[in-house]
């Protein structure tokens, strides 16, 4: 009999179908990256504290996968006041993934930060985000570009420059990777313990982890979801993720 596969929760977001009718979703990729290429079981969740609770979903999930989505970390958690640049909110999910990151950081259970997620785990240190990086000087668009099809939208756009030695070059083999780029903000200060190993060609920060956590908090600004099982970059990162999520189960057991 096979062994059950240790549960990743992946957050969720809230969404409109046809623009009228509430709803929790997730996108296949992210469900198909940690199913396939971190050989775990993907669990949807609804980020929204009505309906979880942080304990809930520490004691049923063995990792977290804290993905991307369009509304932006509310500017109140980082102490400064919301503008027309700072995009649309969900502070459902504010009230949800801040608080698991900083329980994760405390207790070493793996969590692995994408795109909005690398944001939130800076947020939860203690650290500050820009509303549009294009609007700084000397920076380049790292927006999702506005059409084409998907494979043109996360197609590889700039390189990453990685802190030689550190984490990710030892994980990657690599000082440099390419990626895609679909985000508006990104961080301004660090928050406490938090690392920075990878940078943009324009200064952005795009690549860190938790300085002294017990566990996997590896996390990204780009989509290493996409493609993740033939992307060189994307699937060893998933599956050091996987086996992370796999070592914290083994001693819940």
């Amino acid at each position: 009999m096979s062994t059950a596969r240790p549960v990743v929760g992946i957050i969720g977001n809230s969404t409109l179908i046809q623009g009228h009718y509430p709803a929790h979703s997730g996108g296949t990729m992210n469900s198909a990256a940690v199913a396939q290429v971190a050989d775990c079981l993907p669990l949807l969740i609804p980020a929204d504290p009505r309906y979880v609770a942080v304990e809930e979903l520490l004691a049923v999930c063995d990792g977290f996968l804290l993905t991307g989505g369009r509304p932006n970390v509310h500017p109140a958690e980082y102490g400064e006041d919301p503008t027309p640049a700072h995009g649309e909110f969900d502070r459902c999910r504010d009230a949800i993934t801040l608080p698991l990151v900083r329980e994760c950081v405390a207790r070493g259970q793996p969590f692995f930060g994408v795109c909005r997620g690398f944001q939130e785990v800076n947020v939860a240190m203690g650290g500050t985000l820009y509303p549009e990086i294009r609007d700084l000087p000397g920076r380049m668009n790292h927006r999702m570009p506005p059409d084409g099809t998907l494979e043109e939208r996360f197609a590889l756009r700039h390189k990453i420059s990685l802190t030689p030695g550190g984490r990710f070059h030892k994980l990657l083999g690599a000082t440099e990777v390419m990626v895609n780029s679909l985000h508006g903000q990104g961080i301004k200060d660090p928050g406490q313990r938090i690392v920075i190993e990878g940078h943009a060609p324009d200064g952005t920060p795009e690549a860190l982890y938790v300085r002294d956590a017990p566990g996997f908090t590896l996390s990204v600004q780009w989509h290493p979801e996409w493609q993740a099982g033939m992307d060189p970059v994307s699937r060893p990162l998933f599956q050091a993720f996987g086996d992370a999520v796999r070592a914290f189960a083994a001693t819940r057991r």
